[in-house]
């Protein structure tokens, strides 16, 4: 609001100091995080007080995880907060206008009500399950679908090829927010398929290369299998967010550690420059993903005031979907979603836990009529913090003594940090 409220100004011939700030990236970014943040602080307390008046406290089953007991009341559907923040830094710093910008608030409010829905039925229907996972899944299905076929139907969102750029154009406004400098053909402007892929000359592969057949039907064909990726992506994003969140602060900053990663990739593949230097994809418009993740990543820190160990309020699967949803749908959109399997390799590595803990338990009671696990509880993380004995044979023995929460969650931002700055390696490694 306040971006399009000074550009009105501008078109009425207003001037003042500072004005002509709002037109640079790095400037709507930096105020759209500390914008998020201090919402998130200072709502949060409110939301926090009003979640315990309403007795919005979380149940927690005793699974013999150390620390676990004295969590029990906490007030939870804290997602609220990250919610609210996330969208207070973006309206008032983001072109509203950009279609990148319009398809993550969808996504943003999508995935929280989503997320509302079966907090709600846990908290008040007193249904531990929740909505179930054929409900979730199928609204997260449908959102990749909507993103999906507006990646595919919509004229604004497209990629410039043969861009070239002078080797006198230096950095100014310009070339920090449209990016008009520089020497490139109407041709160029292109709807593709596309996307980024490490260890590959240009870094790019294209999705029309999985196509069965060619010619009309073959257009068709890649844009489908294009279609299905973003749908698989997304979902896979939004769930394993949901299976990280165990931990007091593990999902807000692991997650806020990846926000940082696609901002900065934002910023690169919306700067003609700096995308001309990186030989990475330029995607006109991209650049307000930055702000976009500016604001995320400041609404997780705001957040992690209150939910760092001990954590005074739980996000719930309304933060969880949200912030999963969010990371999945501006990976797609800045053609980045092939390098989440190991810059998200903390929710990865947790979704995977917990598939072939599933599998192996079926397969070996079926074999053997007792069903063993591979690890002493999954998700991973809450192998670490188990303190029980578990039953029945463990392929991997869960450590002795067990770990506290704490410690754990700070090795997986350790972790994190370690993928975050791999992945940006990636960018020049072909």
């Amino acid at each position: 609001m306040i971006f399009h409220l000074i550009q009105y100004l501008e078109g009425l011939g207003a001037d003042f100091p500072g004005m002509g700030l709002i037109n640079f990236l790095s400037f709507r970014a930096m105020a759209a995080a500390v914008t998020a943040v201090l919402v998130a602080m200072i709502a949060g307390k409110k939301i926090i007080r009003l979640l315990q008046k309403k007795q919005i406290g979380e149940t927690v089953r005793d699974l013999g995880l150390e620390g676990q007991i004295q969590k029990k009341g906490t007030p939870t559907m804290g997602g609220v907060i990250i919610i609210l923040s996330i969208l207070c830094g973006v309206l008032l710093w983001c072109d509203l206008t950009n279609i990148y910008v319009i398809l993550l608030l969808v996504s943003t409010l999508w995935c929280g009500a989503l997320g509302f829905a079966d907090d709600y039925i846990k908290v008040f229907k007193h249904n531990k399950e929740g909505m179930s996972e054929k409900g979730k899944l199928l609204g997260q299905i449908v959102l990749g679908f909507i993103v999906g076929l507006t990646v595919w139907m919509s004229p604004d969102i497209v990629v410039r090829e043969k861009v070239e750029v002078k080797e006198s154009v230096e950095r100014t406004l310009e070339t920090e927010t449209t990016v008009t400098s520089g020497r490139y053909q109407e041709e160029d402007v292109v709807k593709s398929t596309k996307t980024t892929i490490p260890f590959v000359k240009n870094h790019e592969f294209d999705y029309r290369w999985l196509s069965p057949v060619k010619g009309t039907w073959g257009w068709y064909a890649k844009w489908a299998i294009y279609v299905l990726m973003i749908v698989l992506v997304i979902t896979a994003c939004s769930n394993g967010t949901n299976l990280t969140d165990g931990l007091d602060g593990l999902a807000a900053g692991t997650s806020a550690i990846v926000g940082v990663v696609l901002g900065i990739l934002a910023w690169l593949g919306g700067n003609l420059i700096d995308s001309n230097y990186l030989n990475i994809m330029y995607i006109p418009g991209s650049g307000e993903i930055a702000i976009f993740m500016s604001a995320f990543v400041g609404a997780l820190i705001g957040f992690l005031w209150y939910n760092s160990f001990p954590a005074q309020v739980f996000m719930g699967d309304t933060g969880s979907l949200t912030i999963g949803g969010v990371i999945g749908v501006s990976a797609v959109l800045m053609r980045k979603e092939l390098l989440l399997p190991l810059l998200c390799g903390i929710f990865f590595v947790e979704s995977l836990s917990v598939l072939m803990q599933r599998f192996y338990f079926k397969y070996t009671r079926k074999k053997y009529g007792t069903g063993r696990r591979i690890w002493s509880m999954t998700p991973l993380h809450h192998h670490y913090q188990d303190k029980k004995a578990p039953e029945g044979p463990v392929l991997f023995p869960k450590p002795v003594p067990a770990q506290h929460e704490a410690k754990i969650t700070i090795r997986f931002w350790i972790v994190g940090i370690i993928l975050a700055v791999s992945t940006l390696a990636l960018l020049k490694i072909r």
